[in-house]
């Protein structure tokens, strides 16, 4: 069993290179030098394993991605400039013109226009399926399906998918499984050790923490690894800055205990909403309620932050005075830091609503607050509706 607090506070630090220094330093360069042509050319003939241009490896970097392949039980990992750098660049990794992929449903917005608008420019073709069947990924495979993207739970709605019943489905087929694990952290559900082959996460969900860095991480084996790092990583450029690295290094230090404060918050929080009667609908896997929960319990250990509501009342002007009304809950887009959050789905223009984002669905991420003090402001926005 992986020691976790062992690999956030010690795995990959080799203070005595460093002064000793309890925090690790941030290598804050573009460049590095060389003591004579021979050198230089030794580096320049194998770039993954050498300090050459921050483009490519930075020391504050390769600290961070040992953790997070550590944590993830991947062989290695690369950490990107955004969760969407991170994501492109392993799908272009995994595809080519004339190839097909198969995908969750609902998926996060930018990877759906990634799918949508910009691959098939290139010949590629994605078809999206329900992911709660596994027999619908089966069902939706080519001759020419080279990739499985998955998202689970996934956007808004929090649908799962049988991440071990998919990886049966693919890889006597050759097919790639990839997944957006950034919902449960690498710390409530291991995709790898369920036969994923990718993982990936928005770093600056839960692996961030703080809300004040934007960033991206792809793990896999490590000839997965290798092959994007030769190619999109050094190609592309959307390399993470050293300056994020290290902030996501002090962010790691207190994931475990962020998440299961936010575990235990999210448990009352829920249990709430549940039982009040303008909620028509709590949508979260882990919900004893949930036609999912079993699945759901056997892939995660524990609550996360995120779920959606569907209120009663389906009068925008209601839904709108409802989110604005919330004191400790802050409209935002993202999520995973220390402030809790709420996003309506009327906020989506209508094609989004058409693919069953209705306007009384909303999304809360809960925080570090106390849970009875964001009980006690549901509260008083609710009474405003009635």
């Amino acid at each position: 069993m992986k020691d976790i607090s062992f690999i956030l506070n010690h795995l990959g630090e080799e203070r005595e290179r460093y002064f000793n220094a309890v925090t690790p330093p941030i290598f804050q360069t573009s460049n590095f030098a060389f003591k004579n042509v021979g050198e230089l050319k030794k580096a320049i003939s194998d770039e993954k394993e050498s300090y050459i241009y921050s483009r490519g490896n930075n020391p504050t970097t390769i600290i961070l991605c040992r953790k997070i392949a550590a944590l993830e039980d991947c062989g290695e990992a690369l950490a990107f400039a955004s969760g969407m750098a991170a994501i492109s660049s392993a799908v272009i990794s995994s595809v080519a013109s004339g190839d097909h992929i198969v995908s969750v449903r609902n998926n996060y917005s930018w990877a759906n226009i990634l799918m949508t608008r910009f691959l098939p420019r290139f010949g590629i073709e994605t078809t999206f399926v329900d992911g709660r069947d596994p027999e619908n990924f089966e069902n939706a495979i080519r001759s020419n399906t080279k990739l499985i993207y998955l998202e689970s739970p996934n956007s808004m709605t929090f649908e799962i998918q049988d991440l071990e019943a998919v990886s049966a489905i693919a890889r006597p087929k050759g097919i790639t499984t990839m997944i957006d694990n950034s919902y449960s952290s690498p710390l409530t559900q291991s995709p790898a050790s369920m036969g994923i082959d990718i993982v990936l996460h928005s770093a600056s969900k839960y692996l961030g923490g703080h809300s004040d860095l934007v960033a991206g991480i792809v793990c896999g084996p490590r000839e997965f690894i290798t092959r994007l790092f030769n190619n999109e990583y050094l190609t592309l450029g959307g390399i993470i800055s050293p300056f994020n690295a290290w902030l996501m290094l002090r962010g790691l230090r207190t994931l475990q205990a962020r998440i299961e404060r936010i575990s235990a918050t999210t448990v009352k929080v829920l249990e709430y909403l549940e039982n009040h009667p303008q909620v028509e609908e709590v949508l979260y896997p882990l919900s004893p309620r949930s036609p999912q929960y079993q699945l759901a319990v056997r892939q995660m250990l524990r609550p996360m932050g995120l779920f959606s509501v569907r209120l009663a009342s389906r009068d925008k002007a209601k839904i709108e005075l409802f989110v604005n009304s919330l004191l400790q809950f802050i409209i935002g887009v993202s999520w995973g830091g220390h402030e809790s959050l709420v996003f309506p789905a009327l906020s989506f223009d209508e094609e989004r609503t058409k693919e069953g984002y209705s306007n009384n669905l909303i999304r809360f991420y809960i925080g570090l607050d106390e849970p009875d003090s964001l009980i006690s402001d549901l509260d008083q926005a609710f009474r405003k509706i009635i």
